[in-house]
């Protein structure tokens, strides 16, 4: 399966723009597959003697797999492995597509998690009891992702270029390397201290041009926002899980519930479809309960 896993891989990126975040994620869940495929056949995968009722078994086994996965978890890895062999057909690997009749579970849509008001003051507020740079940063980080709903990878990547001080707004590079300007609002002051005295005294050989640094002086990554704001939860006294979605989520909600045009919040976030804003119009879910909804 690997040399076709591969060119499917490398079409998504180069064909449709995917993020190697979304190719990753791809990757893993199609893995799983032709390691199914193995062990219902053996050999090795030839897609031409894929059947369709061989891989109309796929959704039983991964309902049956370790207790089960969510509904939602079944329907993203049923979801890649229909995008694969509509690949391998458009590229007549296969005479007809084995999974052109496999259905998803059904998912109910929930709504995203959100903060408090009072529980987003005390997350911002946690940063600035510390001293020195990495609390300029922190506060800046956080206050930049609860006043632009920037997701974690949008974050991680800004540049120091892409603050355009006059006209207050943020260049963000989403997904598909679509483009957006976002008003930094709020976070302006918190964002103009940290760029004037913490990002210097972080800086180093290496920084290049990245907006936010961790303490190597490299480029935040991924991974180090999540703790960032884990820490500051903690600090806070939030006890359930805030992630950098929750921020987001709670920028989103924060907008519509204030009367915000739709289309406009669709824009701020980044969102291809209206379809996935409108979540943010059903009754609010705070943290003690819900799903979150990636976004």
């Amino acid at each position: 399966m690997e040399p076709f896993l591969t060119e499917f891989l490398q079409a998504l990126g180069s064909q449709k723009g995917y993020s190697e975040n979304t190719i990753v994620a791809y990757k893993n869940d199609l893995t799983q597959f032709g390691q199914y495929i193995h062990t219902q056949q053996g050999g090795g995968f030839d897609p031409a003697s894929i059947t369709a009722a061989l891989v109309g078994g796929y959704p039983d086994f991964l309902q049956g797999h370790n207790g089960g996965y969510a509904p939602s978890t079944v329907a993203r890895k049923i979801a890649a492995v229909k995008s694969f062999f509509h690949y391998l057909a458009d590229r007549q690997l296969v005479v007809s597509d084995p999974s052109s009749k496999l259905n998803s579970p059904r998912i109910k849509k929930s709504v995203p998690r959100t903060l408090t008001q009072p529980e987003m003051e005390q997350l911002l507020a946690a940063p600035r009891r510390g001293n020195g740079s990495k609390a300029l940063r922190d506060a800046a980080l956080l206050e930049i992702l609860a006043a632009t709903g920037l997701r974690v990878t949008e974050v991680v990547n800004l540049r120091q270029d892409d603050i355009d001080w006059e006209r207050g707004e943020l260049l963000c590079r989403g997904k598909a390397d679509r483009q957006r300007q976002v008003p930094i609002g709020t976070a302006r002051q918190a964002l103009e201290t940290y760029v004037r005295q913490g990002r210097p005294a972080m800086a180093g050989e290496g920084s290049g041009d990245a907006l936010f640094l961790n303490h190597r002086g490299k480029k935040l990554t991924r991974q180090g926002v999540w703790l960032i704001i884990k820490e500051a939860a903690d600090a806070a006294g939030i006890s359930a899980e805030v992630t950098p979605h929750t921020l987001r989520h709670s920028f989103a909600r924060y907008l519509v519930g204030s009367g915000a045009d739709l289309r406009r919040v669709q824009e701020l976030l980044g969102h291809a479809n209206l379809s996935t804003t409108q979540v943010y119009r059903q009754p609010s879910t705070q943290l003690n309960g819900g799903e979150p909804t990636a976004a």
